[in-house]
């Protein structure tokens, strides 16, 4: 039996690996020329042991009954009908590419952007390549209180030497080395207790070469709702881990460093100001404070109490969402395929035969990389028993020769595995003298000429 795998970041590969273990061929598609998804175009540059973890990937490619077709979009080249006609089961694993917005006056100012647009820009993702980002104000403002807002920080306060050894997209290693951002300033609506920062994250935000990290002592100081919270079973490891960590960092004089990180809690967004030209000037925030809802849960509740942080750019990272694509079954206010565990459902709640869903668009963004791992591991297991209930549905075009030809008169620069593997040798010839892992290709028609 034959599966197409849509979506070639982590939670693809894992998937695929898992179908071929089945006893599957494997068809795996992205619209991209490139694989590898996030790990690629999202995770941090200045975090290469992460990144390695492609070299799994790269295994899993080698399985003779792996294919791989790169600059292939669903809904626009292919359609979701062609694909259930030519393979016994298709699992979405395109991810959740949307941004959530604050819905707040302002949002859509010069200098206000989605921090999903800053990252993808500065890792050299082809749809944020030309993106351009005003670095020229002394302070700017992360607004989340997640990995990915850490992460935005870090890359704003790296210097260049830090930023020189990455793969880092050449665009933006020229845009910080003429950055004047001097402080960045991370906002979190709830308090510390409640922050969503993992331990290692938090920690290494500590060993800036240039910033120092500044926490207010009395933004650490808990109030009564969270220190019992923190104290009971329903707070994990981590929790108390970040308050600590964060509490070692109010207590930190300043060392003098030129830059600086300020993490702020209890402070919600309501409005981004302009400056009269259309262009960010500062942000209008509430300060909270936590209560305990009726349910046992804690939730921030605005004081009534305001101020306005001056800033000349605004980043929110505030989570992410997936957004309707070809027909496919969707929940809108869920922002994912509509599923159960890893089966789609139609708008009955039946299940759609043969179609299933993995990763970040079935269960939401959450996890770190190797949690796909087991949220592929799922959806398979109900690949597999669907298969041996004899519940596929038999594809009307089963024949596997025929797909690439098929797939050449829709998509001019078909990709294959073979013009990746050119691709990645050019990216990392490139880097080599400079002491890169990679120079990245960050435009489509150059990666299709490299790939021949």
């Amino acid at each position: 039996m034959r599966a197409a795998v849509v979506g070639a970041g982590p939670s693809g590969f894992y998937a695929s690996d898992q179908l071929l273990d089945a006893g599957f061929e494997v068809d795996l598609f992205d619209a991209l020329p490139t694989p590898y998804g996030l790990v690629r175009a999202g995770v941090a540059p200045d975090h290469p042991k992460i990144k390695s973890v492609t070299r799994v990937y790269a295994k899993t490619a080698q399985h003779p009954a792996f294919r791989f077709f790169g600059g292939v979009q669903l809904g626009a080249d292919i359609a979701r009908d062609d694909l259930l006609a030519r393979y016994d089961a298709v699992v979405y694993a395109f991810g959740t590419a949307s941004d959530n917005r604050l819905g707040i006056p302002g949002e859509d100012l010069l200098g206000s952007h989605a921090a999903t647009e800053f990252v993808g820009w500065y890792n050299g993702h082809p749809a944020h390549a030309d993106h351009a980002f005003d670095l020229s104000s002394e302070r700017a403002v992360v607004i989340g209180n997640g990995n990915v807002a850490i992460d935005v920080a870090r890359m704003l306060t790296l210097t260049a030497d830090e930023l020189a050894a990455t793969d880092t997209a050449d665009h933006a290693l020229a845009a910080f080395a003429g950055s004047r951002t001097r402080e960045v300033v991370v906002l979190g609506r709830r308090g510390p207790a409640q922050a969503a920062f993992t331990n290692p994250e938090l920690i290494e935000l500590g060993e800036l070469a240039r910033a120092d990290v500044t926490v207010d002592s009395e933004d650490v100081r808990l109030d009564a709702a969270s220190a019992a919270w923190l104290e009971s079973d329903a707070a994990d490891r981590t929790a108390r881990r970040n308050v600590e960590i964060l509490k070692d960092y109010a207590a930190r004089p300043p060392s003098g460093r030129s830059h600086r990180v300020v993490l702020r809690f209890l402070r919600s967004p309501l409005e981004v100001l302009d400056d009269g030209n259309g262009r960010v000037a500062g942000l209008r925030v509430a300060i909270n404070r936590i209560e305990a809802t009726a349910t046992g849960g804690l939730q921030a509740v605005a004081t009534g109490e305001e101020e306005v942080i001056d800033c000349g750019l605004v980043l929110r990272s505030i989570g992410y969402r997936g957004a309707p694509l070809a027909g496919i079954p969707f929940d809108d206010r869920s922002g994912l395929i509509r599923n159960d565990e890893g089966r789609v459902l139609d708008a009955s709640g039946a299940p759609c035969p043969g179609e299933y869903t993995v990763g970040w668009i079935k269960r939401g963004p959450s996890g770190v990389i190797g949690t796909n791992k087991k949220c592929a591991g799922g959806t398979v297991a109900r690949i597999v028993e669907d298969r041996d209930a004899g519940r596929l549905p038999v594809p009307a075009s089963p024949g596997s020769e025929d797909v690439e030809m098929w797939l050449r008169t829709r998509v001019a620069r078909l990709v294959t595995w073979d013009g990746w593997t050119v691709i990645d040798a050019h990216e990392t010839a490139a880097g080599e003298p400079h002491g890169r892992p990679r120079v990245k290709l960050v435009r489509i028609p150059d990666m299709h000429a490299v790939a021949g």
